[in-house]
């Protein structure tokens, strides 16, 4: 085999690599999120001005990185909104779980603890202060 014959083919793996790696690598990446609203983000991992009636009883709503839920009238709960498997944003908050997109991990949504796929650990809590009928996570 040439030289010539033996970089080319060396050019065409590299190629059929960077394929596979593009799709792999764009579905770790980040969803965007909800970030709009009266919601503002308060940089220190937590968020502020959130009103109450935005949560659903028995869901919750991601806010920039925190998910805050409800999983009982007026009892609030926050949590990281990175899973713990890979550090992809979770996407959904519904049937009481919040789910990560990239490898299927399910987390409660009374205490982040983990309800199925490869995430080794609960969802970091977070602390939620009610003042009427807003609340703040920090």
């Amino acid at each position: 085999m040439s030289e010539h014959e033996a970089s080319r083919r060396n050019v065409l793996y590299g190629l059929a690599a960077v394929g596979v790696a593009t799709p792999v690598l764009a579905a770790c990446g980040s969803s965007g999120g909800d970030r709009t609203g009266t919601v503002s983000d308060s940089g220190d991992g937590g968020s502020s001005g959130i009103p109450t009636s935005e949560i659903p009883v028995g869901g919750g709503k991601i806010v920039g990185d925190v998910v805050v839920t409800q999983p009982a009238a007026g009892e609030f709960k926050a949590f990281s909104s990175r899973c713990t498997h890979q550090g992809c944003a979770v996407t959904k908050v519904a049937d009481g779980l919040i789910d990560c997109p990239c490898h299927g991990s399910q987390f409660s949504i009374e205490d982040g603890s983990v309800q199925g796929g490869p995430a080794p650990s609960a969802l970091p809590e977070k602390t939620v202060t009610v003042a009427g009928s807003t609340l703040t996570v920090s």
